[in-house]
């Protein structure tokens, strides 16, 4: 006689990276047990293994472009750059030819050489203490099991595809895995492992998908068929929940939608708070067709355009036509809202292959962003022109990213300055005044805005790499994830300290990082006295309403506070108080 079935409630906790609540049955995907064939092949035969190797690595290169292209149609261009770095796998020499060279040298099967080179590379990779090259680890696996499966002539890993909508749970799933979830029948998914920042978390939240990471040992505890409900809100996974919990979270997905409808009506309101204060609200982007979401949001304009997605997605350096045209057609549909327009931003963790940018042991504190464009001036005066063009059609304004100190704005502003007279001479119109600003996310510039402030006409503070640099926290880094605090009381003095920097020049302060659209922190933000926010766009109607619940002198009155606290905990829960006070809908 059998067992009866353990239907308790289980709870496990992980880390949310998508909002939402599924629940439904599980789909368990167990880790793959291909095994590698391994086997000797005459001297003579080492050549058909080599061509065997490039007709895999063909086959993969295209399944990865078709894959890329997918998403690109589906959910935009931004997220489909995350294979950029798969495609940059195949076309490792280093790699490729370390394996062509073993084929031949061990008479040993393709499959076998390129699995033994790979997955080498990947652990030297996931051992560095470098995000961006730990990422690159993940990447070469992802890479490595598509080209092994084209050398076995081995279908790609199934995922439901049809049938009752489950919620899949793994150990882990590949950004490869996360863009082949359709929609229709995953509910949702959590992992054993993963980040918030990783690629794959990206695309869930690109793909709307609710999903829960590192959540341990969840995959050991499931089977195929359990009941389960997964809350992206708060990184749960409750297997076998009881009717209790089923009918509490019932009416929170009915509070959440209520929530959706009411924000929907805020597309054509002010964004200013109960007392009269006015707060710019803006939406990043990162292609010209995300427009349409920017005036569906709500938002005024764009506070952050980010360039570089367009070199990105080309093979090769985008032309000053090309250039021109992608931002025009945003001055000109947005006009008479701004654009601020964000120089190339290459580099860290966003390289083409084109450039031929050195590799670094830390490139994310390396030659990217403006120190790039300093030495390439020929990419950079391209874009610059471009730029200055496309303020004939619109209210653009220019900002320059990863500054450091002020001779390298004077530096870009001489090239800016330059690139004018060469317009002018040739007959092109652009505006003489267009506004120039620079990105504050390094320490030395919040420390120096005193002395940027008089070269700029705004600022705009990248919280995400600000709060990195500041605590030296590796955002990727499970082990210490908890560092990663942006209410860390030297990220707050130092958001005061460019505020009223650049108030004591008439310079207005936006922020454009992630703490910008966190409507948790919106009252702190506008305590500490930032004048515009820019957001994701599906974030701009939540953070519009929050702003119009609070009044500035509530919000000065936390800043105050917050300024005298010593924990950041304390502090995050002072900001959460007044949010739960004013919109507790919207946490």
């Amino acid at each position: 006689m059998s067992e009866p079935l353990d239907l308790t409630e289980r709870r496990f906790q992980g880390i949310p990276v998508s909002p939402g609540i599924a629940r439904g049955s599980v789909w368990l995907q167990r880790p793959e047990d291909e095994t590698v064939p391994h086997y000797e092949v005459k001297l003579e035969q080492t050549d058909t293994e080599v061509s065997r190797l490039e007709g895999a690595l063909l086959n993969t290169r295209l399944q990865i472009q078709e894959l890329q292209q997918r998403i690109a149609d589906s959910i935009g261009s931004a997220d489909a750059s995350i294979f950029d770095a798969h495609l940059l796998v195949v076309e490792d020499r280093t790699l490729l030819d370390e394996v062509v060279r073993t084929i031949r040298k061990e008479q040993l099967n393709a499959e076998s050489v390129f699995a033994s080179v790979a997955n080498r590379y990947a652990k030297s990779l996931a051992e560095i203490d470098d995000p961006y090259l730990r990422e690159r680890a993940i990447d070469i696996h992802d890479v490595c099991r598509r080209v092994v499966r084209n050398l076995m002539g081995c279908k790609t890993r199934e995922l439901p595809t049809s049938g009752e909508p489950r919620i899949l749970i793994a150990h882990n799933l590949t950004p490869s895995d996360t863009a082949q979830l359709n929609r229709d029948t995953i509910l949702g998914f959590a992992t054993d492992v993963g980040s918030r920042t990783s690629h794959t978390a990206i695309m869930a939240r690109s793909l709307n998908i609710p999903a829960v990471v590192a959540l341990h040992d969840l995959s050991l505890a499931v089977s195929t068929g359990n009941r389960l409900l997964l809350d992206g809100y708060h990184g749960l996974a409750i297997l076998n929940p009881s009717e209790a919990t089923l009918k509490e979270y019932a009416e929170l997905e009915r509070q959440k939608g209520q929530v959706e409808r009411d924000l929907v009506c805020l597309r054509e309101t002010e964004c200013k708070t109960i007392d009269g204060k006015h707060i710019q609200l803006s939406a990043n982007i990162e292609m010209p067709r995300d427009v349409e979401n920017v005036l569906k949001s709500g938002a005024v304009g764009v506070g952050l355009f980010r360039t570089e997605f367009l070199y990105l997605n080309s093979e090769e350096l985008p032309s000053e036509e090309t250039q021109f045209e992608a931002y025009r057609s945003v001055a000109a549909n947005l006009a008479p809202a701004p654009v601020v327009i964000r120089t190339l931003d290459m580099g860290g963790d966003k390289v083409m292959a084109s450039m031929n940018l050195p590799q670094e042991l830390n490139p994310f504190l390396g030659w990217r962003a403006i120190r790039f464009c300093l030495e390439r001036v020929d990419v950079f005066k391209t874009q610059l022109r471009a730029i200055l063009r496309a303020s004939a059609h619109g209210k653009v304004r220019l900002m320059y990213p990863m500054i450091s100190g002020v001779e390298e704005v004077r530096r870009a502003n001489e090239l800016l300055h330059e690139c004018q007279m060469e317009l002018a001479a040739e007959g092109h119109l652009f505006d003489p005044a267009m506004e120039v600003g620079v990105m504050i996310e390094i320490p030395s510039a919040a420390v120096v805005a005193d002395l940027l402030a008089p070269e700029v006409d705004f600022f705009s503070i990248g919280t995400n790499d600000l709060i990195q640099y500041t605590l030296a926290v590796d955002r990727l880094n499970e082990r210490i994830a908890y560092l990663y605090q942006p209410t860390h009381s030297a990220i707050l003095r130092l958001i005061k300290t460019v505020v009223d920097a650049a108030h004591a020049h008439g310079v207005a302060v936006g922020v454009c990082g992630e703490m910008a659209g966190e409507v948790a922190l919106t009252p702190l933000l506008l305590g500490l006295g930032v004048d515009a926010l820019s957001a994701g766009t599906a974030l701009v109607p939540r953070v519009k309403s929050a702003v119009q619940s609070l009044t500035l002198l509530e919000c000065k009155a936390l800043a105050e506070a917050a300024l005298k606290m010593d924990s950041a905990k304390e502090i995050y829960a002072a900001c959460e108080a007044v949010g739960q006070e004013r919109y507790p809908d919207l946490l």
